[in-house]
């Protein structure tokens, strides 16, 4: 275990399978869990996060998990912090380090080495220009940020109407674009990339069996808790899938089955929102089908890995 820390990352959309992989390669390997998810950070946010059981965060220790309440927020300077320590006191208690998560943007800030800005959120400029967004459309705040930080503008997509009023809300705040302070550094790590994926008809039948199975472990009774402890439906934290829109059900303004279909139809977008982040033909991630059963292959690559020089 001498030399730079050694990490394996295990990438893909919600519901392919990246936790019963991420335990495998425990089991095999003496491994931690590094959850890179930035709706598992939250207490009391179990079901509709799909975060790891009791009884599977039993099998391997799990980090970065059960970090916040709902109402904190975390940034993603924060998170890579937390990460990195992670990483680096896993790997030195000579165990492996497992990133494992679909949130685009947590695992490359880890991966990558962003430079994230350290810049104070200004909740007034915030609910400025989201009140632009909803009167003059998400397009045309994006056009204002294509004038003033282009390269940004290309890498973020105009529908994800969060970052781009942060990227607004930095240059605002600092007169520098955010591509100029997001420069990215190599952590030092050596890394491993296992992707999992398979076909969008199988991916979507299981989308549908898991928010299905959510509804029979309780998820209204989570969102219903969530409500009555006084967080408020508008916050970050509760516009995640399923909370969102089992919060309009409490509140008599969807009946449940059209809840049920909302947050399905929204998880089928979001994983093609995932796919932007973890592309298939990335040289740099191993892609597994998980419909090949792919937990020998991925015990095989992480042999391999770590067997090198």
């Amino acid at each position: 275990m001498a030399g730079p820390p050694r990490v394996v990352a295990i990438v893909g959309p919600t519901a392919v399978g990246k936790t019963a992989l991420s335990l495998s390669l425990a089991r095999a390997f003496d491994g931690e869990v590094i959850s890179a998810d930035s709706r598992q950070i939250y207490r009391g946010m179990d079901i509709g996060t799909a975060k790891a059981t009791p009884e599977e965060q039993a099998v391997a220790p799990h980090h970065l998990l059960d970090i916040a309440d709902p109402d904190e927020r975390l940034t993603l300077a924060q998170f890579k912090a937390l990460a990195d320590a992670a990483i680096r006191d896993i790997w030195a208690r000579r165990r492996l380090p497992l990133l494992v998560g679909g949130t685009g943007l947590y695992v490359r800030a880890v991966l990558e080495g962003w430079t994230v800005p350290e810049v104070p959120p200004n909740a007034a400029l915030r609910d400025e220009l989201y009140a632009r967004a909803e009167q003059e459309g998400h397009e045309a705040l994006h056009r204002e940020l294509a004038a003033v930080d282009p390269d940004a503008a290309e890498a973020i997509d105009a529908r994800n109407v969060r970052r781009v009023v942060r990227a607004l809300e930095v240059y605002q705040e600092t007169g520098v674009p955010i591509s100029q302070l997001q420069q990215k550094h190599p952590p030092g790590y050596r890394i491993l990339r296992i992707g999992l994926t398979m076909s969008r008809t199988a991916l979507y039948a299981r989308i549908d069996a898991r928010v299905d199975a959510m509804l029979a472990s309780g998820l209204v009774e989570e969102v219903r808790c969530l409500l009555q402890q006084g967080y408020t439906p508008d916050l970050p934290a509760m516009s995640g899938l399923g909370y969102r829109q089992i919060a309009q059900y409490l509140a008599g303004e969807i009946s449940l089955e059209e809840a049920v279909e909302l947050v399905k139809r929204h998880t089928r977008r979001f994983v093609r929102q995932q796919y932007n982040w973890f592309r298939l033909n990335d040289p740099d991630i191993h892609w597994l089908d998980s419909e090949d059963a792919p937990t020998q292959a991925a015990i095989e690559l992480v042999g391999a890995f770590l067997a090198e020089s």
